[in-house]
């Protein structure tokens, strides 16, 4: 089992560098991150079509015309539609969505940008998330780019994790803290 997964990990990381260096080569990043992103969108929020794209019965010529129409429909750059095509064609496209989440980590990486998890106890605006980006990319000293969530159960507060580092402002965080002292007294 693990070198299944090993193997897909592998793989996914390959057709990642491909694409990423395909996209580079053609000064095309900026719009096959931005089609990478919605197409995840859409897979992420489509069961139809993630069933469709995992199911091992599907031929490859009734997969090429739908995922050719879907790319038409997003009007897909033509380097992602032609990618979206090998996949399918090499029997990769089950793939599709850690590559993607691969090439955008990649374009991130090559960027110098470090990822980030926020996660707040309400919806911050827009300009919060400006000022908290600003603030932490000026005491890191890189810019980063945040994967933000709401967790109404934190009460109040944030929790912020770079990597191993993990700074959690939530209420929750602090009542668990005086929960703990009261029962080692």
């Amino acid at each position: 089992m693990s070198s299944n997964k090993s193997f897909s990990s592998e793989t996914a990381n390959r057709y990642a560098l491909a694409l990423y260096e395909l996209v580079k080569e053609n000064s095309e990043l900026e719009t096959a991150e931005k089609d990478v992103n919605q197409f995840l969108t859409i897979y992420n929020t489509s069961e139809d079509l993630k069933n469709f794209i995992k199911n091992p019965t599907q031929s490859q010529s009734s997969q090429l015309e739908i995922i050719s129409k879907i790319s038409d429909e997003m009007n897909l750059s033509k380097i992602i539609k032609n990618f979206l095509s090998i996949l399918i064609a090499k029997k990769r496209i089950f793939f599709i969505k850690i590559i993607f989440i691969n090439f955008l980590s990649l374009v991130s990486k090559k960027r110098g940008e470090l990822k980030a998890s926020l996660t707040s106890s309400k919806n911050l605006t827009s300009e919060e998330l400006k000022n908290l980006n600003t603030e932490l990319s000026q005491s890191i000293g890189t810019s980063v780019a945040f994967n933000y969530k709401v967790d109404e159960t934190l009460i109040g507060g944030l929790k912020i994790q770079i990597g191993s580092l993990m700074i959690d402002t939530s209420i929750k965080n602090k009542l668990k803290k005086y929960e703990q002292i009261m029962l080692e007294v």
